[in-house]
C-alpha cells in the first residue's frame, strides 16, 4: 500500500530545497525522509533540523502514515 505525505520546508531549508512544499510517496519514517532529503540536498547535513509531524515537534524517529504532514524547520528560539 502506497503512503503519501506532505513535506513543508521553512526558512533556510526552503531556500536550500528551492521548494516550500512537496509530496512524497512511500516514505515510511522520519529517518528515511531525512536520509532522502540529505541525498538530494547535501547542504542539509550542515544544519540542525527540527521536525514536526502533524504540527507536533518530534525528538525521535517517527513512523509516518498516509496523509501525514511533516514540517522540516531550522532551529528556532523563543518561548
Amino acid at each position: 500500500m502506497s503512503k503519501q505525505i506532505d513535506v513543508i520546508f521553512f526558512g533556510k531549508i526552503a531556500e536550500l530545497m528551492n521548494e516550500k512544499k512537496i509530496q512524497m510517496d512511500n516514505i515510511y519514517d522520519t529517518g528515511q525522509l531525512l536520509n532522502h532529503l540529505k541525498s538530494v540536498c547535501p547542504q542539509l547535513e550542515q544544519l540542525v533540523i527540527s521536525i514536526a509531524v502533524n504540527k507536533k515537534i518530534i525528538s525521535q524517529e517517527t513512523i509516518l502514515n498516509d496523509g501525514d504532514e511533516v514540517a522540516i524547520m531550522p532551529p528556532f528560539s523563543g518561548g
